[in-house]
């Protein structure tokens, strides 16, 4: 009964927010304005060296992020100077809520719902309200070889991203954040999910390049640069990367 209770409270806060998130939504998808996303920090693991990296970061570590998406949007004829603004706010002591064990329809829906009112909760800045916000989960690589998969949300326009605190890995964590905002923003992803190989051809920055392989570039939603059709790697930064124009139609971009 109780769980019941809760959950017609919880849907009946989300859906106001559904609503204003939808609305959010189709404004920020016509690029007249620009989008305003804010990343909050957590510290993943507890640890020392975690809260040490997260102490150091400062919004000018993130702007790699923005510049890629205002010279790409620029390529494809987006006029507004901007297209994305980036804020860094507080750390964020919560940590989000556990995906799911079981992948059944209820249960994912219910977790989805959650997600979006913890977000709601937890992704306060001090300046204007973000359209978008980007929580991001750091882990120390001196314990944690590998992290979790992360996730963009289009419904709720929110991310969770899974990183390394290491200066060493700012780069690639922009990488990642890029890929997970785009998400938030209509973009799907471009690669095999059993082998994480790109998909040809909207995976491919260069889909019609002869010879095919390697490429030179990455196509952000295909997440890794393609070398040859069993091989691929993740690109050192946003500088090796580009939006093709699959993922440029989804996020309004181009008609």
């Amino acid at each position: 009964m109780w769980r019941a209770v809760r959950i017609t409270i919880l849907l009946g806060i989300l859906a106001a927010v559904a609503a204003s998130t939808f609305l959010t939504r189709l404004r920020t998808t016509s690029w007249e304005q620009p989008v305003r996303a804010a990343i909050f920090p957590i510290n993943g693991d507890g640890r020392e060296a975690t809260a040490n990296y997260i102490a150091g970061l400062t919004r000018e570590k993130f702007e790699p992020i923005a510049e890629f998406l205002q010279q790409e949007a620029a390529r494809y004829g987006v006029t507004v100077s901007e297209p994305v603004t980036l804020a860094l706010g507080a750390p964020v002591q919560a940590m989000p809520p556990a995906t799911p064990e079981r992948r059944s329809g209820l249960d994912v829906i219910l977790w989805s719902l959650q997600l979006r009112y913890w977000a709601w909760r937890h992704g306060d800045t001090s300046g204007p309200s973000p359209h978008i916000r980007m929580f991001v989960i750091y882990f120390d690589p001196e314990v944690h070889n590998k992290v979790a998969h992360s996730l963009g949300l289009q419904k709720g326009m929110l991310g969770v991203v899974h990183a390394f605190a290491t200066r060493q890995q700012t780069a690639q964590n922009n990488v990642v954040i890029a890929h997970e905002l785009l998400h938030t923003l209509g973009a799907t992803d471009k690669y095999d999910l059993e082998t994480n190989l790109p998909r040809h051809p909207d995976g491919f920055a260069e889909p019609d390049k002869v010879p095919l392989f390697p490429q030179e570039w990455a196509e952000i939603m295909g997440g890794r640069t393609p070398l040859s059709e069993s091989r691929a790697e993740m690109p050192p930064g946003l500088g090796a990367v580009l939006v093709g124009s699959a993922t440029a139609q989804e996020i309004g971009w181009t008609k």
